[in-house]
C-alpha cells in the first residue's frame, strides 16, 4: 500500500492522504490568512470523508471541479456538515483564491455523495473501507482501508472518553498500520465531571452577581456540547450563529448522538436567537449565557455581543476551546484585549478559558495505541509529531512521522 501525503503531517490542519494514488482520505483546508489546501493536484477514483470539520473537508467540493465525479463516502451527519461548512465558506469567501469552488461543485456533491453507517462495509475505489465511531464528534469516524494485502487504520480525529454528546470510541478493529491523529500527545485534559462543575459554577457565579456570560463555541460539537451542559445545570441561555442549524441538524440523527433525549432537552431549553431588530445588543443586556460562534472570536455574532458586554467587570467571557496563535481569542486571553471587527478593543470583562476538548489526550492516545503495540504506527494531525513518534519509539513502538508532500510504501 502507498500512502501520500497531501496535507495534515506535522500540522494541524489541510487534512488530505491519498491511498494507491487513487482513494483520498479527508479533503480538508487550513484556516490561516490566506486559507491554505492540500499540497499538489490530485484526482481519485472515490474520496472518504473521517469526520465533518473544517480541516478534514473543507476542500471537498474542488474535486467535483470540471469534468471530475469522484464519488464521496461519508457518514450522514458528516455529509451535512461537510455541506453546511462548504455554503458557509462560500458566503465568506466565494469567487476568491480564499475559496478553492464554486456553488456549482457543491450542488455536485450531493449528486455523488454516498453515506454508510458505522461497520458497514462498502467499496471505494477498488478498497474495502468501513467506518467505526471515533468518539470525536457525531458522525466521526476511524476509517479502515484494505486493499487486499493491507490494512490501514486511519484514526482521524477520536476521543476516548465521553462527552454529553457523543460517546469515546471503544473500537479497536484489527490493522496492518494505523495513521493516528496526535494533536494533543502533550496535553492531559482536566477530568471532565471536575471541568464541567468548575465550568457550571463560574457561569452561575456571575449570573447570580448580575453578570452576562458569553460562551464562545464552535459551532460543531462544541455548541451542542455546551447546551447541553446547561440544560444539566439549569444555566439559562440563548444560543446563536452556525451552532443553530447545526443542532437542529443533529436532531435528524439521533442515532450518531449519545443521548437523543438530553440533546433534545437542551435544544428546548437554549432560546434561539435570530438577530433581527437590534436582539443581539437587548441579550446582551440581560442576566443570562449566549453561547454563539464563533469559538476563537474570529467572526459570527460574538462580534455583537463582545463590544456589548466588554466594559463592565462583572460580566464574563467563557472561552471553551483550545485558542490558535494569531486569533482574537488567543490574544484577548494573553493581552485583556482583541481586534473585534477591525478595531483593537480592551477588555474589562472576566476572560476565563475551559479545554472541553473533542480529542483524545496524552493518556488518551497512548491507551488507544497500546492496542497497537506490535502495529506500525505514523503520526500525524499535530504540532509536535516527530516528537511524539520519537517518544513512541522510546516506548518501544514502531513509530514514524510523515512529511506534508512524502510518499511511503507500507
Amino acid at each position: 500500500m502507498k500512502l501520500r501525503f497531501l496535507g495534515g503531517a506535522g500540522e494541524v490542519g489541510r487534512s488530505a492522504i491519498l491511498v494507491n494514488e487513487s482513494l483520498l482520505l479527508d479533503y480538508g483546508m487550513k484556516t490561516e490568512t490566506p486559507p491554505q489546501f492540500p499540497v499538489g493536484t490530485v484526482e481519485p477514483e472515490a474520496a472518504v470523508a473521517s469526520h465533518g470539520h473544517l480541516d478534514h473537508v473543507g476542500s471537498i467540493p474542488s474535486l467535483l471541479s470540471g469534468d471530475r465525479r469522484p464519488p464521496i463516502h461519508w457518514t450522514p451527519p458528516t455529509r451535512e456538515l461537510a455541506l453546511t461548512l462548504a455554503r458557509d465558506t462560500l458566503k465568506l469567501h466565494g469567487g476568491t483564491y480564499d475559496c478553492p469552488f464554486t456553488e456549482v461543485d457543491v450542488r455536485r456533491v450531493t449528486q455523488v455523495s454516498e453515506t454508510h453507517g458505522y461497520r458497514e462495509s462498502f467499496e471505494a475505489a477498488g478498497h474495502e473501507v468501513t467506518f467505526f465511531n471515533a468518539g470525536h464528534i457525531p458522525g466521526s469516524a476511524h476509517v479502515l482501508v484494505d486493499d487486499g494485502e493491507t490494512r490501514l487504520l486511519y484514526t482521524g480525529d477520536f476521543h476516548t472518553d465521553n462527552q454529553r454528546l457523543v460517546a469515546g470510541t471503544t473500537a479497536r478493529p484489527d490493522a496492518d498500520v494505523v495513521l493516528t491523529e496526535s494533536t494533543y500527545s502533550d496535553v492531559s485534559h482536566e477530568d471532565r465531571a471536575t471541568l464541567e462543575e468548575r465550568f457550571a459554577e463560574s457561569v452561575k457565579t456571575a449570573l447570580w452577581e448580575g453578570g452576562t456570560v458569553v460562551i464562545p463555541a464552535f459551532a460543531i460539537g462544541r455548541t451542542q456540547e455546551m447546551l447541553m451542559i446547561c440544560e444539566a445545570h439549569d444555566i439559562p441561555c440563548y444560543v446563536d450563529g452556525m451552532g443553530k442549524q447545526v443542532t437542529k441538524m443533529l436532531r435528524r440523527h439521533p442515532e450518531f448522538v449519545r443521548d437523543s433525549d438530553a440533546l433534545q432537552r437542551a435544544k428546548s431549553h437554549a432560546r434561539f436567537v435570530d438577530g433581527r431588530d437590534g436582539q443581539r445588543k437587548r441579550i446582551a443586556a440581560q442576566n443570562t449565557a449566549i453561547v454563539t460562534t464563533s469559538g476563537m472570536l474570529s467572526g459570527g455574532p460574538a462580534m455583537t455581543y463582545i463590544p456589548e458586554i466588554r466594559d463592565r467587570p462583572v460580566n464574563k467571557i467563557a472561552l471553551t476551546g483550545y485558542q490558535v496563535e494569531g486569533t482574537p481569542g488567543r490574544d484577548l486571553l494573553e493581552t485583556g484585549s482583541a481586534e473585534i471587527d477591525g478595531q483593537r478593543m480592551p477588555v474589562a470583562a472576566q476572560v476565563e478559558s475551559y479545554d472541553f476538548s473533542a480529542h483524545a489526550d496524552r493518556d488518551g492516545l497512548h491507551a488507544f495505541l497500546e492496542s497497537y503495540r506490535d502495529t506500525p504506527l505514523l503520526v500525524n494531525h499535530g504540532d509536535k509529531c516527530e516528537q511524539y513518534a520519537t517518544e513512541l519509539a522510546g516506548d518501544g513502538f514502531d513509530a514514524t512521522a510523515p512529511s506534508i508532500g512524502e510518499t511511503i510504501d507500507i
